[in-house]
């Protein structure tokens, strides 16, 4: 049970009270995110949402079970209440709110209607923006395969970019960008060490290049550590873009240090122009749920469509999502931070469809082409160093080692042990036979 700090009173009965004092809005989303005087922010928690209520005398006055102090209020199922007080009652199915999608596009609007840049300003700002520049060799790709097409040039994308041909500038459907992270690493004619705020300023430009060339329904997706997150976020929501979901991959292969927690984890930003109408394909990448793979919940199979399937939570980890180290198959040599095909192909799957075009201004060891193309889709890929041009062309030509056009079947991404009276059974019987081996 949990309870409020400062008081001895159950969570439920706060909780109760703040639906009542909620009702007096027309939209609960609107009364949790803006309608607390001096609401200061969203806490998540483990098990549920912490978030200091201060009321004035005048919210007081709609609320009187609370306290006209500071509060800090945990409760640990907002949406279970919410089902009990809507009768919500669909076999199998799930309250299921508009969103955070809703909440950031009203606040991509905000920002827009702000003014220039939204008034944002970051240090990135005050170094000069890249202008941008053609070469005859990188006007046209370098290398090409056709069905589908499948096209790497060589440049600096923010070159390249603003001179791809008309039929592709505004019509890209999907980018992916794992851009290099100024860490000093040692890549083929790139200088991976620029002073912050040049690193910035670059980050912004090639942002900015990427944003000109999608479509009206494309999707745009950064690899990036903690590094330039923040700075990556509010960039693209001054540019009017709207935050879809901010992931996390996930891998146990870190690099050991005793000076801090060992970085485990990589930043997978989803963005896109158009919320509403952008494309979207949840069925392609669905996964077996927790209720379905640990308890056997009969609930999740009483849905009326995919029973037992879930759409991937925001935190990705499992079987081939590790870090590209050693004598992974999938490694390619002279090739740095290689991204694992299966989280290429959960972005492409979800956010493209066969036959539209895939862009990565990175392309690196050219994953993301090489997964685009066995998934039916065209691609551009852009490389600043000739030789990694040609390894990463190398592969594409090969093909991808665990990715195929015929998804796989649905596994679950469960951490925790199947709990199932079956399985509990099992693993007693195990446990007393092995019990039985050690008294003998």
């Amino acid at each position: 049970m949990w309870y409020c700090a400062g008081d001895n009173r159950p969570a439920p009965f706060y909780t109760s009270r703040l639906f009542r004092w909620a009702s007096y809005s027309s939209s609960l989303t609107e009364t949790l995110g803006y309608g607390f005087r001096g609401f200061a922010q969203f806490i998540p928690t483990g098990v549920g949402i912490a978030f200091p209520l201060q009321l004035s005398p005048a919210d007081y006055s709609f609320a009187p079970d609370f306290s006209p102090r500071s509060t800090y209020c945990i409760y640990s199922n907002l949406m279970a209440e919410k089902k009990i007080i809507d009768h919500f009652d669909r076999p199998g199915g799930y309250a299921m709110p508009k969103g955070a999608t809703v909440v950031q596009a009203q606040a991509a609007k905000a920002i827009k209607a702000a003014g220039v840049d939204g008034g944002i300003r970051l240090f990135g700002d005050a170094a000069p923006s890249h202008q941008a520049s053609i070469s005859q060799a990188s006007a046209s790709p370098r290398l090409q395969m056709d069905n589908p097409l499948t096209q790497v040039y060589v440049g600096d994308c923010r070159d390249v970019l603003p001179n791809l041909p008309a039929e592709v500038r505004g019509h890209v459907d999907l980018v992916f960008a794992d851009p290099p992270f100024n860490w000093d690493v040692p890549y083929d004619e790139w200088e991976d060490g620029m002073p912050r705020a040049e690193y910035e300023r670059f980050t912004y430009d090639w942002l900015d290049a990427c944003i000109d060339v999608l479509g009206p329904r494309g999707s745009l997706w950064v690899n990036i550590p903690d590094d330039t997150a923040a700075e990556i976020v509010l960039h693209l929501k001054r540019r009017g873009l709207t935050m879809i979901n901010w992931c996390v991959w996930h891998f146990r292969f870190g690099q050991c240090r005793n000076t801090s927690f060992i970085m485990s984890k990589v930043h997978a930003l989803y963005f896109a122009k158009d919320p509403a109408n952008r494309i979207w394909n949840p069925d392609e990448i669905l996964e077996i749920s927790d209720r379905a793979a640990i308890y056997n919940d009969k609930r999740t199979h009483e849905k009326d469509t995919n029973k037992g399937m879930r759409v991937p939570m925001d935190v990705w980890y499992g079987p081939y999502w590790g870090r590209i180290q050693g004598n992974n198959k999938e490694r390619r040599s002279a090739h740095h931070n290689q991204i694992p095909e299966v989280y290429l192909e959960r972005v492409i799957r979800a956010c493209s469809n066969e036959g539209d075009l895939v862009l990565d201004p990175f392309l690196g060891s050219g994953t993301t082409c090489t997964v685009a193309r066995e998934l039916n889709r065209r691609s551009i890929g852009v490389e600043f160093g000739e030789g990694n041009a040609a390894s990463a062309f190398s592969r594409i030509e090969q093909g991808p080692i665990r990715v195929k056009r015929q998804r796989s079947a649905p596994k679950s991404s469960a951490i925790a042990a199947d709990r199932t009276p079956t399985s509990k059974k099992k693993s007693k019987a195990k446990a007393t036979k092995s019990n039985s081996k050690a008294a003998k």
